[in-house]
C-alpha cells in the first residue's frame, strides 16, 4: 500500500482487434491504479496485451469501453486536441523504435521540447539539455544526428526528451530492449530518480525481469487480463474534473 495519491485510474477496459472469427481481445476488462511518485513495472509474454494497455492509459489509443482519469480529468471524453494537449502538457513517452526526428542532432532533439513545449529560453534549454545529456552518457555526441548514432545511443536520446521536462507522466515501452545492462540498469535508475525526487509517476513495460527489485510496483498481465493486482480502492476517484472543457 502506498500513501501518494492516485494520479491515473483505469476501470472496465475493454480494447479488441479484428472481426468476426479472427477478433482477439488484447485488454479484457482491466482496472488499476497508479500513483505519485511511483514506478510500476508492468510484465508479461509476448501478445499478453501489455503495449495496447499502455497505448490506452496513455491517450494514444481508444478504448472500445472503459474509462481512463488522469490527473482527475477523464481522457476518453476529450476531444482529440485536447486530448493531444494533455500529452503534451503532462506526458513523457518512450518507444521502442525512438521516433527520433532525422534531421536534428542529439542535442535538438532535447532542446526542442524545452523550447517549443515549455517556453524555455535558448540559455536555459541550453543547460537543462547539457545536464540530461551528460547523465546519458552522452556528452560528448550532443553534436551528432541519429543516423550516427547506435541504437543504445538513439535509446538514450528518446529517454532524455522524455524525461527532460520532468513529466507528471512518463510511459516507456521496453525502454532498455537494446541497451547493454550497465546502460540499461542506468535508464532504469533515472526513471526511478523521476518518480522518487521529480513525483513523477513512471509505467514501464518490459520482459526483463532485473528491473524488478527498481519498481515500486510489479503488475502482471496474462491473456488480455491482470494478475497480482491491488483492487481499486475507492471508486469515488472516478469523479471527473470539468477543466478540460473549459
Amino acid at each position: 500500500m502506498t500513501d501518494e495519491p492516485v494520479t491515473l485510474l483505469a476501470r472496465n477496459l475493454i480494447r479488441s482487434f479484428g472481426e468476426g472469427e479472427t477478433k482477439t481481445t488484447a485488454v479484457n476488462d482491466v482496472s488499476l491504479e497508479l500513483h505519485k511518485r511511483q514506478m510500476s513495472l508492468l510484465m508479461g509474454p509476448s501478445g499478453s496485451g501489455k503495449s495496447t494497455l499502455l497505448a490506452i492509459l496513455s491517450g494514444l489509443l481508444h478504448p472500445d469501453a472503459g474509462k481512463v482519469v488522469a490527473l482527475g480529468q477523464d481522457i476518453w471524453s476529450m476531444t482529440d486536441a485536447q486530448r493531444e494537449d494533455f500529452r503534451r502538457r503532462h506526458c513523457g513517452f518512450i518507444f521502442q523504435g525512438y521516433n527520433l526526428f532525422p534531421a536534428l542532432t542529439a542535442r535538438q532533439q532535447l532542446e526542442i521540447v524545452l523550447r517549443w513545449g515549455e517556453g524555455k529560453t535558448y540559455r536555459e534549454a541550453r543547460r537543462k539539455t547539457d545536464e540530461v545529456l551528460s547523465l546519458l552518457g552522452l556528452g560528448k555526441k550532443g553534436h551528432l544526428r541519429p543516423s550516427q548514432l547506435s541504437g543504445g545511443e538513439k535509446q538514450r536520446v528518446a529517454i532524455g526528451r522524455a524525461l527532460i521536462k520532468e513529466p507528471e507522466f512518463c510511459f516507456a515501452d521496453e525502454p532498455t530492449s537494446a541497451l547493454d545492462w550497465a546502460h540499461g540498469e542506468q535508464v532504469i535508475e533515472l526513471l526511478s530518480a523521476a518518480a522518487h525526487e521529480q513525483g513523477s509517476t513512471i509505467l514501464v513495460v518490459a520482459h526483463d525481469a532485473r528491473i524488478v527489485p527498481f519498481a515500486d510496483n510489479v503488475i502482471h498481465m496474462e491473456d488480455g487480463c491482470m494478475s497480482d493486482l491491488k483492487p481499486v480502492s475507492d471508486p469515488a476517484l472516478l469523479g471527473v474534473s470539468h477543466e478540460a472543457h473549459s
